[in-house]
C-alpha cells in the first residue's frame, strides 16, 4: 500500500473549498452542546440524508453517538468569529456572545444562512475519524452567502450577490412550459 506524508495531504486538502457548519445536539439535561465541522455534505435525496465527520476523540462526537440527534447550522458569509468560537477547546461556545434558540429540540444558531436536523442514522468507521449520516427530519435556509474555509481562511462564494438569479427548479420548470 502506498502512503502519503500527512502535512503534503493536509496542505493538498487545504485547497478544497468546504463549508463552515456548526453541529449541535443537547444532551439529556437539554445542556447544549456544538463544535464547528467543515467536513459536511449532502448525500442522498431518497431518503434525505447528510454526512459530517468527526475525529475519534472528538467531545461532541459523544454527545452525538448518546443522543442520536444533531442539528447543522451552516454559518453564512461574516460568521467567522461562531466559527472560530466553536473549534476552541475551553471556549463558551453558548454564553451571551452567542445568539441561539432550541428548534426541534436542538440548539440552532441565529442569523446561519442555513439549518439541517438530523436523527443519527448510521456510523461508519473511516480512519482516525467517525463518519455520521443523518436523516433530515427538518430543515430550513435564509438567501445569505455562505461561510466557506480553503487556504487556512475563511471567505464565501466570490459571485453569490454579483445579481439575483431564479432558482433552477424555476428554470427547469420554465423549460418544461
Amino acid at each position: 500500500m502506498t502512503t502519503v506524508d500527512g502535512s503534503r495531504f493536509r496542505a493538498v486538502m487545504a485547497a478544497v473549498c468546504a463549508p463552515v457548519t456548526v453541529v449541535t445536539t443537547s444532551d439529556a439535561s437539554g445542556a447544549p452542546h456544538g463544535a464547528t465541522v467543515s467536513s459536511f455534505t449532502s448525500l442522498s435525496l431518497d431518503p434525505p440524508l447528510v454526512s459530517v465527520a468527526f475525529d475519534r476523540r472528538s467531545a461532541l462526537l459523544v454527545q452525538l453517538l448518546d443522543t442520536g440527534r444533531f442539528g447543522v447550522n451552516l454559518l453564512g458569509q461574516g460568521q467567522d468569529d461562531l466559527a472560530v468560537r466553536f473549534a476552541t477547546r475551553g471556549a463558551d461556545r453558548f454564553g451571551p456572545e452567542t445568539a441561539w434558540f432550541t428548534d426541534h429540540g436542538l440548539p440552532r444558531l441565529r442569523d446561519a444562512a442555513g439549518w439541517v436536523a438530523c436523527n443519527l442514522d448510521r456510523v461508519v468507521e473511516a480512519g482516525d475519524h467517525l463518519l455520521l449520516f443523518g436523516l433530515v427530519t427538518d430543515l430550513g435556509r435564509a438567501d445569505l452567502p455562505p461561510l466557506v474555509y480553503a487556504h487556512r481562511t475563511f471567505g464565501t462564494h466570490s459571485r453569490f450577490a454579483e445579481r439575483p438569479r431564479p432558482h433552477i427548479t424555476d428554470q427547469i420548470a420554465a423549460c418544461a412550459r
